[in-house]
C-alpha cells in the first residue's frame, strides 16, 4: 500500500495520540493504518507499508482484536488473516469508550464504594468521608446517565450529538 504525506501524516498523528491514550505507539499506528486502508490487510501487508517487525506486527494485531478494535476475516483459497478496523465511526467510538468504562472508569466506581462503606467504619474524618461520598456520586452520576444514553437508538444519539450545546439556548439560565 502506497501511503501518500496525509496518510503518512494522519498514521503518525494517530500513533503519538495513542501514547497518550496509554497504548503502545505502533500498535496506534497499525491501528491508523487499518482505519483509513480501503481494504483488509495482511499482517505481512501491514509491516512492509510501516516498516516494523513481523512480532511487533503480531502482538500489536492481538492486542487490538483483544480490545475489540480489528477483525480479521480469511478469504477463500488464502491462508492467511486479512485485518480491518472497525469500519463505522459511531461503532468505533462506541468500543473506545465502552472498553475504557469496563477497564478504567467501573474498577475506580467499585473501589470508591468500597472506600465509602470502609470510610464509615474506619474513624475517616466527616470532612473526608463527604469528599468521597461527592466523588462516587458524581461518578455515578456520569455512569448511570452514560448507561442511559447508550440504551437510545443510534439515530436519537446522533441527533442528539448534532443537537450538541445548542440545547442550552433551552435550559433555565443560571444566576
Amino acid at each position: 500500500m502506497h501511503l501518500t504525506p496525509s496518510m503518512q501524516n494522519f498514521i503518525l498523528h494517530w500513533g503519538d495520540m495513542g501514547t497518550k491514550w496509554g497504548v503502545n505507539r505502533s500498535v496506534a499506528q497499525i491501528h491508523a493504518l487499518l482505519h483509513i486502508s480501503p481494504k483488509p490487510m495482511t499482517a505481512d501487508e501491514i509491516c512492509e507499508t510501516l516498516s516494523l517487525a513481523r512480532s511487533n506486527v503480531s502482538t500489536a494485531l492481538k492486542e487490538l482484536q483483544g480490545w475489540d478494535l480489528v477483525q480479521s476475516s480469511r478469504n477463500l483459497g488464502d491462508r492467511r488473516d486479512h485485518f480491518h478496523s472497525v469500519r463505522d465511526m459511531f461503532d468505533l467510538v462506541t468500543v473506545v469508550v465502552e472498553g475504557r468504562r469496563k477497564r478504567e472508569y467501573l474498577p475506580t466506581l467499585n473501589a470508591l464504594y468500597d472506600v465509602a462503606n470502609d470510610a464509615r467504619d474506619d474513624n475517616t474524618p466527616a470532612e473526608v468521608q463527604a469528599r468521597i461520598t461527592e466523588t462516587l456520586t458524581t461518578m455515578q452520576q456520569f455512569d448511570d446517565w452514560y448507561s442511559d444514553v447508550s440504551r437510545i437508538p443510534r439515530g436519537v444519539q446522533k441527533t442528539l450529538l448534532t443537537l450538541g450545546a445548542k440545547i442550552v439556548r433551552f435550559l433555565p439560565k443560571s444566576g
